[in-house]
């Protein structure tokens, strides 16, 4: 168990000394896809935890769930009403007709959407980019009617 914890250790520690290049190695070998915005104190943090949870396990759901419910509690952030979500199983196609044309968007594995080539976090996201204009998402797709949840 020691030379596990140490082989970690130094894995961890010798984060700060490799190549961005070899740090994108290692972020494509535990994330799908790599971040819009990226620095190298986030990549190594969030590689650092990987490295630690393909070791010695992941949160356990119980864990998981009070973390979240600590982190709602003390949040200065208004959850959003759960009622409000809309579950899109992945391959869903949504078409939309805005501008004489036809749009389509596809539910991802990953719970985005691709639309002409992009990746999108939300729907909004994509309303906004069709639109060049704030849109609910879920309104704009016709899955939700105006006045309806947020």
């Amino acid at each position: 168990m020691n030379d596990l914890k140490l082989s970690v250790a130094a894995q961890v520690a010798s984060l700060p000394s490799l190549k961005i290049k070899d740090l994108w190695t290692l972020w494509d070998k535990y994330f799908p896809r790599r971040p819009a915005h990226p620095n190298r104190p986030y990549l190594e943090s969030r590689i650092a935890y990987k490295i630690q949870e393909a070791a010695y396990g992941g949160l356990s759901p119980e864990t998981r769930r009070r973390l979240e419910q600590i982190g709602q509690r003390h949040s200065k952030i208004k959850a959003r009403r759960p009622s409000s979500t809309i579950h899109l199983p992945p391959g869903t196609v949504l078409v939309r007709e805005w501008g004489e044309q036809d749009h389509k968007v596809i539910v991802t594995a990953e719970g985005r959407f691709d639309y002409a080539g992009q990746s999108f976090k939300s729907l909004t996201a994509v309303a906004r980019h069709i639109t060049g204009t704030a849109w609910s998402g879920p309104l704009f797709f016709g899955l939700r009617q105006a006045g309806e949840g947020t």
